[in-house]
């Protein structure tokens, strides 16, 4: 086993998510030491308890892979679903890691953090989060700023949820006659197996959460791939809330009025490629010359180790950061197809 002492450049990230928890060791060089692969962390889903379980888990394994144990983490960063919507959940999700870690060196936060930090490798900007939901972060000189994130029900927009109520709700009109039948009908009746239109309804009552709705957001990219007009106008839709979401941000942060402001994106709504980038990109041009648009550097798990070594006062250097870049392009690439 490491000594903690060869070990102290450590840090720990773990971005907890609705479906997996993951977890990473990163030393400061910038090597990653180890990761480690959980089930939610959600406690709106587990409950504190099945919170603690998931976290105590995975950071055995976590450490039984790097061959220390907690005393050896400088500091700790935990990315936490819904962290900061109930003050009496808060309090109790914020004393799980001193029992699982033994010591006080971590912080928690929403996980939306995490996002951010890996997206920009650590550097001041925003990142916009658009998976299930949708959230904007972003940091400046110590301050931060969200905006968005008030959940499906009311909010949420330009998040996979959204993009898949308005295609579900585009199909509807297509089979009334409101609107001409585009590809988006057809795909929606050939992925569901429907031999009647309103058997929708029947299908949707059996979905089991809003990440089984936000599936459906893949079917509209589809659509639009396939020249669906509306189902285009979906996604034109989804960048300017998007777009709103990160101007909120920015005017919430001192930038200064010509400071370049760097702009960067998580969640699989962006797996639509140019389809919700190009008309982001358009939208937050609308808003301000200033930002400009950036792929993300990192995972949001290797953006908790990162906010880890941030909290501690021990920024990680350009050349660690890009050193993990390049260790996760390699593993990438290493994945089987």
């Amino acid at each position: 086993m490491l000594s903690a002492r060869r070990m102290s450049g450590s840090f720990l990230g773990v971005d907890g998510g609705g479906t997996k928890t993951r977890f990473v060791l990163v030393h400061g060089d910038g090597n990653l030491t180890a990761a480690h692969d959980g089930p939610t962390s959600d406690h709106l889903q587990v409950g504190i308890d099945g919170v603690r379980e998931v976290l105590s888990d995975g950071l055995a394994a976590l450490f039984r892979d790097a061959g220390i144990n907690s005393s050896a983490v400088a500091y700790a960063f935990f990315g936490l679903p819904a962290y900061g919507e109930d003050r009496a959940a808060q309090a109790l999700l914020d004393g799980l890691p001193q029992m699982l870690l033994g010591h006080r060196r971590y912080r928690c936060g929403n996980d939306m953090i995490c996002a951010w930090a890996g997206s920009l490798g650590g550097e001041d900007g925003i990142n916009i989060v658009a998976g299930t939901g949708s959230i904007g972060y972003g940091e400046r000189k110590g301050a931060s700023a969200r905006a968005g994130g008030w959940g499906e029900i009311f909010s949420d927009e330009g998040s996979g949820y959204w993009i898949a109520v308005q295609g579900l709700n585009l199909f509807t009109r297509m089979s009334d006659g409101r609107l001409p039948k585009g590809p988006l009908h057809a795909i929606f009746r050939a992925h569901l197996g429907l031999d009647a239109d309103l058997e929708l309804c029947a299908k949707l009552a059996s979905a089991q959460s809003r990440r089984s709705i936000a599936a459906f957001a893949g079917l509209v990219a589809g659509a639009a791939r396939d020249g669906d007009p509306s189902a285009i106008r979906i996604f034109d839709d989804a960048a300017r809330e998007l777009a709103a979401i990160i101007e909120a941000v920015r005017q919430a942060l001192p930038f200064e009025p010509d400071e370049r402001v760097p702009v960067s994106y998580s969640g699989g709504v962006f797996n639509a490629g140019e389809l919700i980038l190009a008309p982001l990109r358009h939208q937050i041009e609308r808003y301000s010359k200033t930002c400009e648009l950036k792929a993300p550097t990192l995972a949001p798990s290797i953006g908790a180790a990162i906010y880890a070594a941030r909290l501690a006062a021990q920024p990680l250097s350009p050349a660690a950061i890009d050193r993990l870049r390049m260790q996760s392009i390699t593993r990438w690439k290493a994945r089987p197809p």
